[in-house]
This record gives C-alpha cells, sequence and structure tokens, in this order.
C-alpha cells in the first residue's frame, strides 16, 4: 500500500487536533497498524471539516448513508470518530487526532490484556512522543509562540477537603494575585462537579496503562480506574467499549481513593473552553501523566487553568520535605531559610502539599490563574 496514503490521512488526523505535530515514519506505522485502506479513504473525507454531520459527510465522502455507518462504527472502536449528538439534537461526527485527545487515549483506556500487538503499539507512541520532542526542539524558537497563544489544556481542580492529618485546609482570598474583577464561575470541589452529571463512565488511566505495557509501572499508585468522563463523552465512551457507567456513588468513592494517593484532579473542557461544561476528570500521578511527562520532554509547554495558589507559612513549617516529594511539578523546595517555599509561577494549585502537610503550614490562596511554562529548551 501506498504510503502517499497514510500521508494524507495522517494529514487530516493531526489537523484535527491543536498540536503541530509531524507526519513521520513512526507516525505511519501507528496508521498502518490501527487503520485499514479503506478507513484512510473514508477519514480523507474529513480534510477541510473535522466535524460534519450525515448530509455533509454524504457530500465530501461521496458514499450513501449505510456506508458511512458502518464505517463510523468501525473507527468509533477505534477512538479515531466521535458520533454524538450536538446540543441540538444533530449528530456529529467528528475526527479524533491521535494524541490529545483522540485514539491515543482511547486505545489505552480499556482493559489491556499484555498482548503483543499492545506492546508494538505502545512502544511506537513512545518513540513518537521522542520523535515530536526532537521535532519541537529543532523548530523550537518556530513553535514557543504556538504555545504561547494557546488556552489551558485543562483546569486543575484542588483538594479542598481536610488534610490527612484531620486539618481543614485554609482558602484565602489571594490579595497577591491578579484576580479579574469579573469572572466565570466554576466548580471547584470535584464532588460538586460530579454531581452535575447523570451520565457518568470511568476507564482506566490510559498513561498508566501504557506505561505498565512499557514495563515502567507507576510508583505514585496502584489504581488505574480512575480516568472519568461526563454526559456525552460518557456515553460514547461507554458505547465504545473503552470504559463502564458508574453510579455517582462509585465515583466518589474512586475520587476519594485517588486523593489518598494524592493524585490531581484535572478537569478538560470542550476545545479547552472553560465557558463550556466539563467533558472529563483525569487523576494524575507525578511520573506518568502524559501532560507532565511531555512538558519535562521538551515535547509541549505546560498550560494550565487553576483557581489556587499554595502559601507557606514558613513559622509553622518544620521542613519534613513532605510538600517537596509530593508536588507533581516540582514548585516546592527549601529555600535559605531551611523552609519549604513555593514557586508561583509552578504552582497548578492542586493542593496535594496542602493536604498532606502534617502542620497544617500551607494555605491556598484563591484567585484564577493560567499556569504557563515553556517547554524545556533541551537543545
Amino acid at each position: 500500500m501506498s504510503k502517499d496514503i497514510y500521508k494524507q490521512a495522517a494529514r487530516t488526523i493531526i489537523k484535527a487536533g491543536t498540536l503541530p505535530f509531524p507526519i513521520n515514519e513512526t507516525l505511519i506505522g501507528i496508521l498502518q497498524l490501527l487503520l485499514t485502506e479503506d478507513e484512510l479513504t473514508f477519514i480523507d473525507a474529513f480534510k477541510r471539516k473535522t466535524s460534519q454531520t450525515m448530509e455533509e459527510l454524504k457530500k465530501s465522502s461521496k458514499l450513501e448513508e449505510n456506508e458511512i455507518l458502518n464505517y463510523v462504527k468501525i473507527l468509533a472502536k477505534k477512538g479515531f470518530i466521535f458520533n454524538q449528538p450536538n446540543s441540538k439534537g444533530v449528530m456529529v461526527f467528528r475526527l479524533m487526532p491521535v494524541l490529545m485527545v483522540g485514539a491515543f487515549e482511547y486505545i489505552f483506556m480499556k482493559k489491556i490484556n499484555h498482548t503483543e500487538e499492545e506492546k508494538i503499539i505502545a512502544e511506537l507512541f513512545e518513540k513518537y512522543f521522542h520523535d515530536v520532542s526532537d521535532f519541537i526542539q529543532s523548530n523550537y524558537d518556530t513553535i514557543l509562540p504556538i504555545f504561547e497563544n494557546m488556552r489551558p489544556y485543562d483546569r486543575t481542580l484542588s483538594i479542598l477537603d481536610k488534610s490527612v492529618e484531620g486539618y481543614e485546609i485554609e482558602i484565602k482570598m489571594g490579595k497577591i494575585l491578579d484576580v479579574p474583577e469579573e469572572q466565570i464561575v466554576l466548580t471547584q470541589k470535584v464532588e460538586e462537579l460530579i454531581d452535575k452529571f447523570e451520565d457518568i463512565a470511568v476507564g482506566h488511566c490510559f498513561c498508566r496503562h501504557h506505561k505498565d505495557i512499557l514495563g515502567k509501572p507507576c510508583k505514585q499508585t496502584k489504581l488505574r480506574e480512575n480516568c472519568f468522563t461526563f454526559g456525552k463523552s460518557a456515553k460514547y465512551v461507554a458505547e465504545q467499549g473503552f470504559g463502564r457507567l458508574i453510579s455517582k456513588g462509585e465515583a466518589f468513592k474512586l475520587m476519594k481513593l485517588s486523593e489518598a494517593d494524592g493524585l490531581v484532579h484535572k478537569a478538560f473542557h470542550p476545545n479547552s473552553d472553560i465557558t463550556k461544561e466539563e467533558t472529563s476528570i483525569c487523576n494524575c500521578c507525578k511520573d506518568c501523566c502524559g501532560t507532565l511527562e511531555w512538558w519535562r520532554m521538551g515535547l509541549t509547554a505546560l498550560i494550565n487553568s487553576t483557581n489556587y495558589l499554595s502559601q507557606i507559612n514558613e513559622e509553622l513549617c518544620i521542613a519534613c520535605g513532605t510538600c517537596i516529594e509530593k508536588c507533581p511539578v516540582d514548585a516546592i523546595e527549601l529555600n535559605e531559610n531551611n523552609k519549604a517555599e513555593v514557586n508561583d509561577q509552578y504552582c497548578i494549585g492542586c493542593g496535594v502539599c496542602a493536604h498532606f502537610c502534617s502542620e497544617n503550614a500551607i494555605v491556598l490562596l484563591k484567585g484564577v490563574r493560567k499556569v504557563y511554562i515553556p517547554p524545556p529548551k533541551l537543545k
């Protein structure tokens, strides 16, 4: 089969995402494993418009409705087509990117069986991550403005319940923060967010599953099935077998288990637009989370929306190092006074440090912030 067909499909799939990913042999190898020639031809119908109604797809694909539905059924199961109705009840077929959020995430949300095929796909994705990092690093100055103008990928929901020692976590209005006078009121408590939805699905953490297949299991948690989707995203995940529908009670329980392991609640909004209702929550660990690892690899910037900033009371701090160990973005270190100190630029306001502080020495300052840290320049 001609690689030109794969290159054309790759261009169309990358266009469906937001990041400037390269088209190379590794990506083509991934598509060769996942897609057939006929499926590639159907994907070509999305090259001018990545979201289409049935009538639009009939024109762009030149296929009959039954043929379209057959391709959609197959590609939805593979995580390449999202098929759910829009707010007006009209079915929309949206092409998914290969990554963030697309085929990679859905492939590894499912239960894994550690087959040889899964291992090959996992290794190819791992290689592609390094390829992308090399591409970003080689074109650093050109690509950096793209990151600078992007919306936050995700929004941190802080742990606001009592600490592990039973202390009430203190929250103050952040006078030192540049808080907008008019702002969108966003759901801050994970329990309140869950309570908004009737349809909730849980799947496996794709990042930790990917690492499991590569023989690099998570050092922070044994939890796997704690990646949540809501609303029509939950219906899609359940229909395609990427996860299962659960009750609010089970969701609350899994969230609490995630907090106990120091995982970070990250909410995602459609097109990173926080004015739109959340679609999912990841519970991210320090050593496997894709957005954190890819940032450290120089593959992407760390771009996050948060409502809190940690601040440490030096008088109460005993320099035990717990907050330094637990911080997912390495935003805390000991200062010249041998006290823990937060780097305001790096803090994503997750509240993990306050949750585990035995001395109740950490306060959360309230105020909407955008955290932007460019990818490290490694070359």
